[in-house]
């Protein structure tokens, strides 16, 4: 029997963005039949794998997206969601391989069941993009997005507090007025992904903080300082508003844990 880190890490070092997504769905399916051992006999890669295409560019070399509602602006938008969601399947699978050894069964199905949710949104992103005429990879991308991961290899706490409660939670908060403008452009279409997506991401929040919790009890800490410490170490950007409060409450992330440092 294959066990699930095998797994993970091979999902994790598949390039191909639609292979990628079938594969993350196969390990969270796998784990849930019982078709995986729950033995972490590999160490995960320090980068997983990813298709030639998009270039990856610093934040202050990325294009502007363009003006308004015109046709690049618009596929500019979706092909920048697409590569969130892409990164966010390698995010989750490396949140599970990583550190489910010392998490345990429970935390491994959490965030199998993300990674196969982020890879379903990346497949409706991808086939959004190819009814706009264009495709993933077709423009630059962020290249940032695994710092975040990379640098909080060596803690679990450290990678919640900053991966689902930082990052995550500020899709929260932008995606709400990414829907409007989709909406009031009259692109009903890409209205109900969004609407799917930020429904899903306000369950990652909570799964990220749940666990986060857990930690936090563990280190015998107070859960809201603890954040704040790991948030300042670990996260090089700003925690920084408007805030969609009523999506981080239902999450479980109030505004004691980001008030005091937003900017």
């Amino acid at each position: 029997m294959t066990t699930v880190a095998r797994a993970i890490r091979a999902a994790l070092l598949t390039p191909d963005p639609r292979a990628k997504c079938f594969a993350a769905r196969e390990v969270a399916r796998g784990w849930r039949q019982g078709r995986l051992a729950s033995d972490f006999d590999v160490v995960m890669p320090d980068r997983p794998a990813w298709p030639d295409a998009p270039e990856l560019l610093p934040p202050n070399r990325m294009p502007k997206r363009g003006r308004g509602g015109s046709e690049r602006a618009r596929i500019a938008l979706w092909h920048s969601l697409a590569h969130i969601e892409f990164v966010a399947i390698d995010l989750a699978l490396d949140m599970a391989g990583r550190f489910g050894g010392e998490m345990g069964a429970g935390f491994v199905s959490d965030f199998l069941a993300v990674a196969a949710d982020e890879a379903m949104h990346f497949a409706l992103l991808a086939r959004k993009l190819e009814s706009l005429g264009s495709h993933y990879g077709a423009l630059p991308a962020h290249a940032g997005l695994w710092e975040a991961a990379h640098a909080t290899r060596h803690d679990v706490a450290a990678r919640l507090a900053v991966v689902p409660m930082v990052l995550e939670a500020r899709g929260l908060d932008v995606t709400p007025m990414t829907l409007e403008r989709v909406r009031a452009a009259g692109d009903e279409h890409g209205a109900r992904i969004l609407t799917r997506i930020l429904d899903d991401e306000i369950r990652h929040v909570a799964v990220g903080t749940k666990h986060f919790l857990q930690c936090a009890e563990t280190a015998q800490a107070e859960p809201e300082s603890y954040w704040q410490c790991l948030v300042k170490r670990y996260f090089r950007g700003m925690v920084k508003p408007p805030f969609n409060d009523s999506a981080r409450l239902a999450a479980g992330l109030s505004r004691g844990f980001y008030e005091a440092i937003a900017l």
